[in-house]
């Protein structure tokens, strides 16, 4: 139960918005229903001064950056989709991603002793002014006692106790929309709030974060599409993580893309694929590749940085998503149908066909065309409006992975306007299927998991359950648990061996 602070804080987030007119901009009247447009008008009436001053997107990051750090994610999110919201809207808001006010170097430097139980100068020759400020954290250049050139990123001070009020007024909002917008129910409102708050509470140990770093600067060294610094274990604390210095330019310097020694379309590429590759092949991912987490160098090199969002898949749903993607690449919706009902996605009263009907309708018109002619803001809306129809509702375990799917896809645009992100998945999809679904892999599957079944059937006839107190259970014949036990063996056997053959 939400306390009276979260629904002050709640009710401020959104007084916020309407003093800079960044709720409902005036821009946006046209696009507006009349209901809507109406309200527009009349929370006009108490915007301030401000909101006469800048465009809808300077607005909007005004607002966000005092309601740090959930606050700002959102907006983050937001500046990667140009081609939804326009380039403009997107570089007004692309100034939250590392351009915040730093706190002061002497209490960062107090931080990291603290954190490291030592004092700064046994470590670093030379510990340096913040050069990135986020939310969160903020990053120091320094060089250790060997000369390495590294990163040093600090946690905010009472950065927890905000996170905590911030994860209230988050539940709060979500329960407050499943309540009164059922149309909403279906995104499931209050597990999104959920994971989001999850995923933020474990970026505030950086011990975590280094973990993810190195699991991941394994994964990604096996394509080369992308790399992660190398971590420096003795600088890293509960609140301190030292990192080697990323080869490079941040993608959120708007002079980033302008080397001519980039090959643009195999950067976006690389981005594409080093995503599908993590998710696919290792079901581990990288969950917050905006541009102020992303490095590049010629003539493709990205480098990526803040772990502290890592995506994972199990193995079901890595299935699921190679078989959609790939039936996408071919356009065969009637597979792509058939894998949504199967994996739970859409209830089983709807028709298959009917799906797949739904599908093509919004497949086809985008298919192989370039990105610049495509309406993505027209295709979600149709997408939306399908889902709807079909009562599909917001998985828990996939958000981290939609929510990447789509920055990865909108930054890969901002790379390369031209960017065919269907083209660039194939490569990485295809040998996917062609490993997992091939007739050898699958036996190999079907003998792990009779296997499986044998030891269970093993394990019940030497520790039976005690049995409940029906009638049925008194007609249980003697032999049936050893001529089960012998069935299973010989389907393990008989599988085991067909999959060694192949």
């Amino acid at each position: 139960m939400a306390g009276p602070g979260a629904f002050i804080r709640l009710i401020g987030a959104g007084w916020t918005l309407v003093r800079n007119d960044a709720l409902l901009p005036r821009e946006l009247d046209p696009l507006y229903s009349s209901g809507a447009r109406a309200l527009s008008r009349f929370l006009r009436v108490f915007a301030g001064r401000q909101a006469r001053n800048g465009r809808p997107g300077e607005r909007l990051a005004r607002a966000l950056e005092p309601l740090e750090p959930v606050a700002i994610k959102v907006g983050q999110l937001l500046s990667t989709r140009a081609d939804i919201f326009g380039r403009q809207f997107a570089e007004d808001l692309s100034r939250l991603k590392d351009r915040l006010p730093p706190f002061p170097t002497a209490v960062a430097r107090a931080e990291v002793e603290y954190a490291l139980g030592r004092p700064i100068e046994t470590l670093f020759a030379t510990f340096g002014e913040p050069v990135a400020a986020a939310s969160l954290a903020q990053a120091h250049e320094a060089v250790l006692l060997d000369g390495r050139r590294v990163a040093v990123k600090v946690l905010r001070p009472a950065i927890a106790r905000r996170v905590a009020d911030d994860g209230e007024v988050l539940s709060l909002a979500a329960r407050l929309v499943n309540r009164w917008v059922p149309a909403a129910r279906r995104l499931e409102p209050r597990a999104f709030a959920a994971t989001v708050m999850r995923a933020t509470e474990l970026e505030l140990d950086l011990r975590l974060e280094a973990a993810g770093a190195d699991e991941l600067g394994e994964v990604m060294a096996e394509d080369g599409y992308m790399a992660a610094p190398v971590v420096v274990w003795e600088g890293v604390g509960k609140r301190v993580l030292t990192m080697e210095w990323a080869k490079g330019r941040p993608l959120s310097d708007e002079e980033a893309l302008a080397d001519p020694a980039l090959d643009r379309k195999a950067l976006a590429d690389n981005l594409i694929r080093a995503f599908l590759a993590q998710a696919l092949d290792h079901g581990v991912f990288h969950a917050d590749l905006h541009e102020g987490n992303l490095f590049v160098a010629p003539p493709a090199q990205i480098t990526a940085v803040d772990f502290g969002i890592i995506g994972r898949l199990g193995a079901p749903e890595r299935r699921y998503l190679a078989q959609i993607l790939w039936g996408f690449l071919n356009r065969d919706y009637e597979e792509i149908a058939r894998i949504h009902f199967e994996a739970g996605y859409v209830p089983a009263t709807h028709s298959v066909s009917a799906f797949a009907q739904a599908l093509r309708a919004v497949g086809e018109p985008i298919f192989g065309r370039a990105a610049a002619e495509v309406p993505m803001s027209r295709v979600l809306t149709q997408l939306f409006e399908i889902t709807a129809l079909f009562d599909m509702r917001l998985r828990p375990e996939l958000v981290l992975l939609q929510k990447t799917m789509m920055t990865v896809e909108g930054v890969a645009r901002r790379i390369d306007p031209e960017h065919d992100i269907w083209a660039a998945s194939d490569p990485v999809v295809r040998r996917w299927i062609a490993r997992e679904l091939s007739p050898a892999t699958r036996l190999k599957r079907l003998a792990g998991e009779a296997e499986i079944a044998v030891r269970n059937l093993a394990r019940l006839t030497q520790d039976p359950p005690t049995p409940t107190a029906v009638a049925v259970v008194e007609e249980r014949r003697e032999g049936s648990p050893l001529l089960w036990f012998a069935l299973g063996a010989l389907v393990s056997g008989a599988a085991f061996l067909a999959g060694m053959a192949i």
